[in-house]
């Protein structure tokens, strides 16, 4: 009797997945990296900011079966601006510590996004070859990625993409797989993260100074719950009506500072 086993098996949905390149140096690494997404079935390529985009340096490394993968890329002008569609958004690093404590593995971070994508459009942003993302860039992702290494941590732009595609491609869990439903997009969150930091600076309950960095434990605790859109106009809503109300307290305190000294003289 032929086993159903592989039948019990839910993947990530490579329709959902995006690979996005922020600000690549190099065109021959943009032809390698779509060649590794070529090879694990994966075929957005989102390319942000590039300093070279020579089509034929590119197309000389991505080889004949990725020139689909090139010729359908995407470009964008900024990562924020790239990043607005998705509703889950992976960032990559190679550095550890600080702001980049709660990261994951290849693996595990395959394994969650087989309930993720499948409803969900997901973006795994790389950054530059010499530097990474920055801590500013990744406050735009939910979560971060790391791939270990024996000590020298140091991979090649298409090695690193090639290393997450392969276990996006390879991994399957026992199924039917719990789906997450459809989440805030990048652009409905940032837009809540704005209005959240804006209204805490001016209540005093983040400093001034630095807000981002005081927003991050914020950031970290709504990745956590996975916000819909419908929840991030209730917290929007909730914002607004304690904006409103802050304002009014201040003009009736205001208002009756000025009879009170009119009052007096």
């Amino acid at each position: 009797m032929p086993s159903n086993k592989s039948a019990s098996k839910a993947a990530v949905n490579p329709a959902n997945l995006t690979i996005v390149l922020q600000r690549p140096r190099f065109p021959e690494n943009i032809g390698s990296a779509a060649r590794a997404m070529a090879n694990m079935g994966i075929a957005r390529l989102l390319v942000v900011r590039p300093e070279d985009c020579d089509l034929t340096r590119v197309c000389r490394l991505a080889t004949h079966a990725a020139l689909d993968v090139v010729e359908n890329m995407e470009t964008a002008p900024d990562l924020k601006t790239a990043l607005k569609p998705f509703q889950y958004v992976v960032g990559t690093t190679a550095r550890l510590g600080g702001q980049r404590k709660l990261t994951t593995g290849p693996d595990r971070l395959a394994r969650d996004l087989v309930s993720i994508s499948a409803n969900n459009r997901v973006a795994i942003v790389f950054g530059p070859e010499d530097r990474g993302l920055t801590n500013e860039e990744l406050r735009l992702c939910h979560r971060l990625v790391t791939i270990p290494t024996a000590g020298f941590s140091s991979l090649n732009l298409a090695q690193a993409v090639m290393v997450i595609c392969y276990e996006l491609f390879r991994t399957r869990v026992a199924g039917p797989a719990a789906l997450t439903p459809r989440l805030a997009t990048r652009f409905e969150l940032d837009g809540m993260y704005d209005q959240v930091k804006e209204l805490l600076v001016r209540i005093n309950y983040i400093q001034p100074q630095n807000p981002d960095y005081w927003m991050n434990k914020l950031r970290h605790f709504f990745s956590r719950i996975q916000l819909r859109a419908g929840e991030v106009s209730i917290i929007r809503g909730i914002c607004r009506q304690i904006d409103w109300y802050s304002r009014k307290c201040y003009q009736d305190g205001y208002r009756a500072g000025v009879r009170d000294k009119d009052s007096a003289s």
